[in-house]
C-alpha cells in the first residue's frame, strides 16, 4: 500500500506524537549530507526509471501482512465521512488491492497463483534494481520472515529427514540471486519494539536481517553441492559465534544464519547437484539450516557430562517422567549415572521413574560457589528462575558467580531454544529466548556487582 502521508497524534508527546516525530525527522535531515533539492516520488517499485540510484528497501513479507486488507478497517469509516470532500480519493468502495505485492491466497484464488504473483513482482523489482543501482553503493534490503515450513530431504548427503525452509525467504532470495545479486554482508538489526502487541508473551521475531548486496562478478565460478557444504561448514560456525557473542535473540538466530549462508551460496554463478541440475534456493536454505543445527549440536561438546545427558533427556521427554531404565542406559552413554544426576540437583528419581527438575522446584538459596557438582544445565535453569522472579540485578549477581562458565551457559540457552522451537514448546522457548534477550543487561549488572571472596569465584568473560 502506498500511503499519502503518515498520520500522528498532534496532542501526544510520546513516540508517534506529531512534535516528537517532527523533531526526530529534523535531526535526521540535518545530519544528512546533501546538495540541491530533494524530490520525492510515489510510485510502484516495479516501474522505477532512473540511473545511478542507491537502493535501500524493506520489501513486503510474502503472505505475512496484507496491508491493504488492514487499511480497509479504517478506510470504510474515512470514506463515509470524507467522500463529499475528496470524491476522487474515496472513489472505490474498498482500497485497491491488485497492485499490492503480497502472496495472499484469498486474493488470488489459491496459494499457487498468489506465489506466482509475488515471485513475478519481486523478480521485476530486483531486475530494476540490478539495472539502475549505482556502482559505488550496495543495495541494502531489510527482511524478517520466520521459517516454519518443513520438507522431506532425501539427498545423498543428508538421508531422508525433515529440512526447514520458507517460501517467503525462498521467493525473496530466489529473485535476488536470479537477477545477478551477490550477498556480501549481513547483520541482524533490532527493528521491532518489545512492547508491541505482537511481541508480548510470544516468540515473534524481534529483528530484521539486513542483506548488503552487489551485482555478482561476471567471472564468478560454479560449484558442486559438496563444495557448497564444505564452505558452509567452514564459514558458518564463526559467523554464528559472532552472532551469539552479540546476544542476538534465539528466535532470530535461524533467520540471521540465512545471511552468511546465502553469502556463500550467492557468490557462485550456480551450484550443481549430483545429477547436473542447478540447486534451488529452497535447497540452499535447507542446507544452511542443517549447518546451523550441526553447529548448535557440536557446541554440546563444551558441556559437562551431566548437562549433555540433560539435553538429550529434555529433547526426548521435556520435563515429563520417563523410565528409569532408559535414563540409566543414557547415563552410561554420557559417562555419568542416575544417582550422580540426582546428587547434582538435576533430576528427580523415584519408583522406577525419572524426570528433570522444574525451575520452581530448584532451591532458592543455590550458590554455584558452594555446589560440589556444578553443571551448565542447572546454571541455565537457575539464571532463568532468578531473572523471572527477582530481575536483572539479581541475575547479574548470579552470573558473576558463575565466572567463565557464563559463555557456556549462553551456548546452552541457544541450544535449548532450538530444541523447544522444533518441538513447538512455545512457553518453554520463551524462557530461553528471554534469558538471551536480557543477557546484555544482566552482564552489565554483573560487571557492577560486588565480588564475593570465594575459592571458586572466577572472572566473567564478557564480549564487547
Amino acid at each position: 500500500m502506498l500511503w499519502d502521508f503518515a498520520e500522528t497524534n498532534i496532542f501526544g508527546d510520546a513516540a508517534g506524537g506529531f512534535l516528537v516525530s517532527l523533531a526526530n525527522s529534523t535531526k535526521a535531515l540535518v545530519r544528512t549530507p546533501s546538495t540541491g533539492i530533494g524530490v520525492v516520488h510515489q510510485l510502484s517499485a516495479e516501474s522505477i526509471q532512473a540511473q545511478g540510484v542507491m537502493f535501500s528497501s524493506d520489501p513486503p513479507y510474502y503472505d505475512n501482512v496484507p496491508y491493504a486488507d488492514l487499511s480497509d478497517f479504517f478506510y470504510v469509516w474515512l470514506r463515509r465521512c470524507l467522500l463529499p470532500t475528496f470524491p476522487t480519493l474515496f472513489g472505490t468502495m474498498l482500497t485497491p488491492k491488485l497492485g499490492e505485492l503480497v502472496a495472499d491466497p484469498f486474493r488470488f484464488c489459491g496459494r499457487e497463483a498468489a506465489h506466482r504473483h509475488f515471485e513475478k513482482g519481486m523478480g521485476q523489482v530486483f531486475h530494476r534494481m540490478a539495472e539502475q543501482t549505482h556502482p559505488d553503493y550496495p543495495v541494502t534490503l531489510y527482511y524478517a520472515f520466520k521459517q516454519q515450513e518443513e520438507d522431506t530431504d532425501d539427498s545423498e548427503d543428508g538421508g531422508a529427514e525433515n529440512a526447514v525452509a520458507s517460501s517467503g525467504w525462498e521467493t525473496f532470495l530466489g529473485g535476488l540471486v536470479e537477477q545477478g545479486f551477490q550477498v556480501g554482508a549481513t547483520w541482524p538489526m533490532r527493528t521491532e519494539l518489545s512492547n508491541r502487541m505482537r511481541g508480548q508473551g510470544s516468540n515473534a521475531l524481534a529483528s530484521s536481517i539486513v542483506l548488503v548486496c552487489r551485482p555478482r562478478p561476471a567471472v564468478a565460478k560454479s560449484a558442486t553441492r559438496r563444495e557448497l557444504l564444505t564452505a558452509l561448514r567452514a564459514e558458518l560456525p564463526e559467523a554464528m559465534r559472532l552472532l551469539q557473542r552479540s546476544h542476538i535473540a534465539p528466535v532470530d538466530l535461524a533467520q540471521a544464519a540465512i545471511g552468511p549462508g546465502m553469502a556463500v551460496f550467492s557468490r557462485y554463478a550456480k551450484v550443481l547437484e549430483a545429477d547436473g541440475s542447478t540447486m534451488s534456493v529452497r535447497t540452499a536454505l535447507q542446507l544452511i539450516n542443517r549447518a546451523l543445527d550441526e553447529f548448535l549440536t557440536e557446541q554440546e561438546g563444551d558441556f559437562d557430562a551431566d548437562s549433555r545427558w540433560a539435553v538429550t533427556w529434555f529433547d526426548q521427554h521435556g520435563f515429563d517422567e520417563g523410565p528409569y531404565g532408559v535414563a540409566e542406559t543414557l547415563s552410561k552413554a554420557r559417562n555419568t549415572s542416575v544417582d550422580g544426576l540426582v546428587g547434582a540437583g538435576i533430576i528427580w528419581s523415584k519408583a522406577g521413574k525419572v524426570r528433570l527438575l522444574k525451575r520452581e522446584e530448584l532451591p532458592t538459596n543455590w550458590d554455584p560457589a558452594q555446589d560440589a557438582r556444578l553443571t551448565v544445565w542447572e546454571s541455565v535453569q537457575h539464571l532463568i528462575r532468578v531473572l523471572e522472579s527477582d530481575g536483572e540485578v539479581a541475575a547479574g549477581r548470579l552470573l558473576l558467580k558463575l565466572g567463565p562458565m557464563g559463555d557456556v551457559v549462553r551456548e546452552l540457552a541457544y541450544r535449548l531454544y532450538a530444541l523447544c522451537e522444533r518441538k513447538k514448546w512455545s512457553t518453554e522457548a520463551q524462557a530461553y529466548n528471554g534469558l538471551i534477550v536480557s543477557w546484555g543487561a544482566v552482564s552489565t549488572q554483573a560487571v557492577g556487582a560486588p565480588r564475593t571472596a570465594t575459592g571458586k569465584q572466577g572472572r566473567l568473560a564478557l564480549e564487547d
